[in-house]
């Protein structure tokens, strides 16, 4: 790469970086046109072709509906350009940058929401865009609001356990993941994390062949198995009412072929390990002995983990 296209690339990545993709491009077909051989430059300007397009499409909308666009539009970014070959970790950046920067323009417009679960869901977007911005007490200070707006949502604890991974603080972050993957794996979006801590967990468990809400299903799983989930709170006296109700219910429907589904499996198991904490909690060896054979009829290979 010469000088012109090295500089012309820094420039356009920094017109990437303040959402103006127009000038990006502008940029990176008259000074690097001559060395679009080069893969750093060709990834770059398909990442600036690519959200010139997006952005074009956001004009007539409304402030949630552009923002939240831009969230998925990123989702399938990632997707498409990871697996691509000679990514150029510097264009992901700056669109990254420009992105959820713009993103968390205009979710702010909306910021004065009175209706509390509204505002809940602008929080915990707002905290997301911070979070992909690196601005991790911004995002936690969003999140942990959004919570206070409305009590236990699996995502908003698993976006602000995200930001305590990144910040360090390893002790909170294991708990609230462990704790959103028990409210609702279904609604946590795993495409969203930052961390390793969970990012690790989250690719391991992928290698076992799992995909979609399969996949969430059996991260609190082995989240356990593998030390990951491995900080725990004791359970209130109706929690563990309902611990027990949600069991009972789960094992019908386990009977049940007409609404045994692939997920009852992981889900249970789950269950059963937040039953197995409580009961050490009160010395229950019997109901232990009981849970544990309960695991190894549904899954020898998850009991041999679990008990070794």
């Amino acid at each position: 790469m010469d000088n012109q296209s090295e500089y012309g690339l820094k420039d356009a990545l920094s017109y990437i970086e303040a959402c103006n993709t127009d000038e990006a491009n502008k940029i990176l077909t008259t000074t690097c046109m001559h060395d679009l051989a080069n893969p750093d430059i060709a990834f770059t300007m398909e990442c600036a072709c690519y959200w010139k397009d997006i952005f074009s499409r956001m004009n007539n909308e409304s402030p949630y509906e552009n923002g939240d666009y831009l969230l998925r539009e990123w989702k399938t970014f990632i997707q498409t350009k990871s697996k691509q070959p000679n990514v150029y970790p510097e264009a992901i950046y700056a669109c990254c940058r420009g992105v959820f920067s713009c993103a968390l323009n205009h979710f702010h417009r909306l910021l004065n929401e009175k209706d509390p679960v509204y505002r809940s869901d602008i929080l915990k977007k707002v905290g997301l865009c911070y979070k992909k911005l690196g601005e991790y007490e911004n995002a936690k200070n969003c999140l942990a609001e959004a919570n206070n707006c409305h009590k236990s949502q699996a995502d908003v604890l698993a976006e602000l356990a995200d930001c305590y991974a990144l910040c360090g603080e390893d002790r909170s972050a294991k708990l609230l993941f462990r704790e959103a993957f028990f409210l609702d794996y279904k609604k946590i979006d795993v495409e969203f994390f930052d961390s390793n801590l969970i990012n690790i967990l989250v690719q391991k468990t992928k290698e076992l062949g799992y995909t979609g809400e399969m996949l969430n299903a059996w991260i609190p799983v082995y989240g356990v198995l593998w030390g990951v989930f491995n900080i725990r709170r004791s359970l209130r006296a109706q929690e563990v009412g309902k611990l027990k109700q949600d069991i009972y219910a789960l094992e019908n429907d386990n009977k049940d072929p007409s609404r045994a589904t692939e997920q009852l499996v992981p889900r249970l198991i789950n269950l059963y390990f937040w039953l197995i904490d409580y009961c050490q909690t009160i010395n229950d060896s019997r109901l232990i002995n009981e849970v544990l054979l309960k695991i190894k009829i549904l899954d020898t290979n998850i009991y041999n983990l679990y008990v070794m």
